[in-house]
């Protein structure tokens, strides 16, 4: 054979093993390509999509001994779980373990998961409890912050209906729908901003009307006359305002981010009344806000909102303190328009117009006005007081658990007492000495010493134990985290008092402190706390308390720590911690 047949019959030899390999690649990868669209057609778990998914089944009525389908996908096998012979779900198997759906676990152990990437890496987060504990950054100061309450909203929580455009605090449909005063809401209203007046940055202000050196360009329309003249009653030069019913006093603003109103009030005529327009810098929606002398507390009208001031003959000068975006949102609410929080970046203030017949003085908008709302809630105090018993009564009917009675209206709260002692404690101390505040919260001493059965808050422990009640029920329920505020109202007067004015707060203080450590274990259920005591009062299970109130108990506990340094405070505050984790008390 030449060469030249011989390099012929190798290169078709080299072409037939070329054709023979990429043959065999392609057939192995469409024999791949064909297996992975099966495993991905095969019912399997999705991490991402275990919800509701395997639940549905349980809820929805179908046979528990559906047929059994395997994954090709890691391996995951379809099985059926009973729990407790009583519920049927789908699970998974992966060799010797099983997994069941956390949708499931959640409901079954009241934990919590969810699904969160970090870092482009996704991962499974588990709690034990959704709530946080705050550690003292140091020893507990009745002049300082009050425990971690700078973090509080009360006036945006559902259960505050709006506040008082007369008083200037909450007002409750906690248990009443129509609103009330409830001193407990009003004293957690006064601490959280005089918290967040010691924890946030000063305000941003911004004077519109002063009188003398910021002076707002007011224009009338209709029939309406406005001067700026001295005001003998506050001694300082006040716009004065008159006005038919079609006519007006107002300014034009464009004014964004700082939603605290703040402006001294004379109203000299019940047709008076001061508007605030809001616009949404995107959609152009307009809201008007009207303060108005009105009974009601709140009403609307389509886009109009009203918020009612009590007028009366010679009604003296106001200070009207408003968070604008919260008294929109309270009446959004009202018209059942808007759960949504509204982002104070898309508002802003477009005008201010005054009517009717009056004088207005200082008008300003800011970020916050957190000292003055907190004096709102001290001078709350003050005036309603009753001046026989010493307590703030609470105006509604309260029914805690069947098998207790109902507390009437006009029944005091341990709690509510401590909170507002706490509240006048520092109104006293901040305002360098006012005796009216002092003077309030000593008087507040007296429920402490009535009986429950009696109308007071003291109830007793096997007749040896004081207890301060919060809910001074028939039988007895001593809740846990109200007779501690109680203590911490009682510490904050005994230490900010003149020694000889403080006398009576440290004994009771002493006393209520010795009760806390002897009755603290009956709380402990050895994967949480108790609530109260009724299952020993009324023989009944235990009221378990929720992971938030537990939380509070915590807190409580490591804030007392500050200021008595018992051992048990401390041990007992970080095996309940351990609870919020996971950990659970031995067992025999």
């Amino acid at each position: 054979m030449d060469r030249l047949s011989l390099y012929r019959m190798l290169r078709v030899n080299v072409k037939v093993l070329l054709f023979l390999v990429s043959g065999l690649v392609f057939i192995a990868t469409w024999s791949l390509w064909n297996r992975c669209l099966d495993g991905l057609h095969t019912p399997g778990w999705d991490p991402k999509h275990n919800v509701d998914g395997p639940l549905q089944d349980v809820f929805s009525g179908n046979s528990p001994g559906a047929e059994r389908q395997t994954s090709e996908l890691q391996g995951y096998e379809e099985i059926d779980c009973l729990i407790n012979g009583d519920v049927a779900l789908k699970c998974r198997k992966e060799g010797d373990e099983v997994y069941l759906p956390f949708s499931f676990i959640h409901k079954y152990f009241e934990v919590y998961g969810k699904l969160a990437t970090y870092d482009g890496y996704e991962r499974f987060e588990w709690s034990h409890s959704y709530s946080k504990v705050f550690y003292p950054k140091g020893k507990y100061e009745p002049w300082g912050v009050f425990m971690y309450f700078e973090n509080y909203n009360v006036e945006v929580r559902e259960r505050v209906k709006c506040l008082s455009a007369t008083e200037g605090v909450p007002i409750s449909t906690q248990w009443e729908s129509v609103g009330y005063y409830y001193p407990t809401q009003i004293a957690q209203f006064g601490l959280s901003h005089y918290s967040k007046n010691l924890t946030e940055p000063e305000p941003r202000r911004k004077v519109l009307e002063d009188g003398d050196k910021d002076l707002a360009h007011w224009s009338t329309n209709g029939p309406a006359t406005f001067a700026r003249a001295h005001d003998s009653e506050v001694n300082s030069v006040v716009v004065q305002f008159q006005t038919a019913v079609r006519g007006s006093v107002a300014v034009k603003l464009d004014h964004v981010l700082d939603f605290v109103l703040m402006m001294d009030l004379k109203i000299l005529s019940v047709n008076s009344s001061v508007t605030v327009a809001l616009q949404n810098r995107e959609s152009r929606q307009l809201w008007r806000l009207h303060y108005v002398c009105s009974p009601q507390l709140i009403f609307t009208q389509d886009q109009d909102i009203y918020h009612g001031i009590v007028c009366e003959d010679n009604t003296p000068w106001l200070t009207l303190i408003r968070d604008l975006v919260v008294d929109l949102q309270k009446g959004l609410l009202l018209q059942n328009r808007s759960k949504r929080k509204l982002p104070r970046s898309k508002l802003k203030v477009v005008g201010i117009a005054l009517r009717g017949w009056g004088k207005v003085d200082n008008v300003s908008l800011s970020s916050s006005e957190h000292l003055a709302h907190f004096y709102d809630a001290a001078r709350w105090f003050v005036r309603h007081q009753d001046p026989n018993t010493g307590g703030w009564p609470i105006p509604v009917k309260r029914r805690v658990v069947p098998g207790m009675q109902e507390l009437e209206p006009g029944w005091y709260s341990a709690m509510g007492q401590g909170h507002a002692i706490s509240v006048l404690a520092r109104a006293y101390h901040h305002s360098g000495g006012d005796p009216q505040y002092l003077q309030a919260a000593i008087n507040g001493l007296r429920p402490f010493r009535v009986p429950s059965d009696e109308g007071g808050v003291l109830a007793s422990f096997l007749g040896k134990f004081p207890w301060y009640e919060e809910y001074p029920t028939q039988p007895s329920s001593f809740v846990l985290n109200g007779f501690i505020y109680s203590l911490l109202g009682l510490y904050d007067l005994k230490t900010i008092a003149p020694a000889a004015q403080a006398k009576e707060a440290s004994v009771l203080f002493e006393q209520g402190m010795l009760s806390l450590k002897k009755l603290l274990l009956l709380f402990d259920t050895g994967s949480g706390t108790s609530y109260d005591l009724r299952h020993f009062t009324l023989g009944t299970a235990p009221n378990i308390a929720r992971w938030d109130y537990h939380a509070t108990h915590v807190n409580q506990l490591l804030l007392l720590n500050t200021i008595d340094k018992d051992p048990l405070l401390e041990v007992t505050a970080r095996r309940w911690i351990g609870y919020m984790n996971g950990k659970r008390a031995a067992h025999n």
